[in-house]
């Protein structure tokens, strides 16, 4: 497909792809403390409980790259 590898589309596919759903999260996530009025405190705490995931994936990521595995 337009001259790319599977593992190219695989590739682009998981960065682009996920990076749009996390975005997609981070907006869920405000939405929802701004719709239960939760406050400064507590829309932080829904950023980084529900956030944390995000983290995690992400740094599993940074450091599989880091290691070159």
């Amino acid at each position: 497909m337009f001259g790319l590898t599977e593992e190219q589309i695989a590739n682009i596919g998981l960065t682009w792809g996920l990076g749009g759903l996390i975005v997609f999260m981070l907006f869920i996530i405000y939405d929802l403390a701004r719709k239960s009025k939760a406050g400064r405190f507590g829309a932080f705490i829904l950023f980084f409980v529900l956030g944390f995931g995000i983290f995690g994936f992400l740094l599993k990521n940074l450091i599989s790259w880091l290691l070159d595995i």
